[in-house]
């Protein structure tokens, strides 16, 4: 039977301490680890790291209005779900699948999230044979009903937005095989990188401007594409997961700290590591932090909101 993906934006939240504990610090660190959790706490961010910074990252606002505007993804094809599942080997000839992109120093991890599972999805709907990166600065200069840009964004409007008004194609930064590339560029998430440190929390959003890069050879008006449709999912481990058939190597639990923020995420794949189940995640920022990019989350407890936000779509394909 031919298993089936759905990527999907995921809100998930970011734990920072109360004002009594640094987040950053030694003293909070030991005291998750007291917790003996299912995972093993480290700081991935230079003590002095601005709050304000961290918060910044968390750019995605839900809106339930959203939600109710979309078809909800129910009455899915009774499959057997295995034990693991990687979209990454179940679609090799979707490279895109495994790529992890760089949000920079903007909240933009909603825009990020939603045209890397568009991209995702386009490859996988045409069996590999259309290899399009649909433009995340597209969506995040020009969706106004979005949100705010760099300072957050709805991921289900981002899907919408995909389906009505169309998004180009193009790449990460400094990029010229598509018609509008990143124009941020990418930093450390305060991480041991050879990028620069990602500074400041004022990142301005990119202004709308509905044409190509000087280097491409693309035209605006033709090089939009569409989804089809977009759609929500019951908050149920097994529906994500028929749907989906859409520290570091330790599973993450919230033990301790206080609500930052929304996170937009792609869900690529799950498992089981020492009896707790996970989902495996891609983020936003750049391969230097966390396992290469990614992490993996409790699964199945809607834990952090990880299964309470999701949404996806598919493309139309000429």
């Amino acid at each position: 039977m031919k298993l089936l993906i759905c990527f999907f934006i995921v809100a998930v939240s970011c734990a920072l301490a109360s004002v009594k504990l640094h987040p950053l610090s030694d003293e909070f660190v030991a005291h998750i680890n007291s917790k003996k959790p299912t995972w093993v706490a480290g700081r991935n961010f230079d003590i002095n790291t601005p709050m304000s910074f961290l918060r910044s990252l968390t750019g995605t606002v839900r809106s339930n209005l959203t939600r109710v505007l979309m078809k909800k993804l129910h009455n899915l094809e009774d499959v057997d779900i295995p034990e693991s599942f990687d979209a990454r080997e179940q679609w090799p000839d979707c490279p895109s699948i495994g790529h992890i992109t760089d949000q920079a120093s903007c909240g933009s991890c909603w825009a990020l999230g939603a045209v890397e599972a568009m991209t995702d999805r386009i490859c996988i709907s045409s069996e590999g044979k259309t290899q399009t990166s649909v433009s995340a600065e597209d969506l995040l200069s020009c969706c106004t009903y979005c949100g705010k840009g760099c300072d957050g964004g709805d991921p289900a409007m981002a899907w919408l937005y995909w389906t009505i008004d169309g998004l180009v194609s193009g790449g990460d930064y400094n990029t010229t095989n598509g018609c509008k590339s990143y124009s941020i560029a990418p930093c450390a998430h305060h991480v041991e990188s050879d990028r620069p440190s990602c500074t400041g929390i004022d990142t301005p959003t990119p202004s709308c401007v509905q044409q190509c890069d000087a280097a491409s050879s693309l035209s605006y008006s033709s090089d939009v594409s569409f989804g089809d449709t977009v759609y929500t999912v019951d908050d149920d481990e097994k529906q994500i997961q028929e749907g989906n058939f859409n520290e570091w190597a330790r599973v993450y639990q919230h033990v301790s700290g206080d609500l930052a923020g929304g996170h937009a995420v792609k869900i690529i794949g799950w498992g089981t590591e020492n009896d707790t189940p996970y989902w495996l995640v891609a983020n936003s920022w750049n391969s230097d932090w966390g396992d290469e990019g990614y992490f993996k989350i409790l699964r199945g407890e809607d834990h952090m909101g990880i299964e309470s936000y999701i949404v996806g779509g598919s493309p139309k394909l000429s």
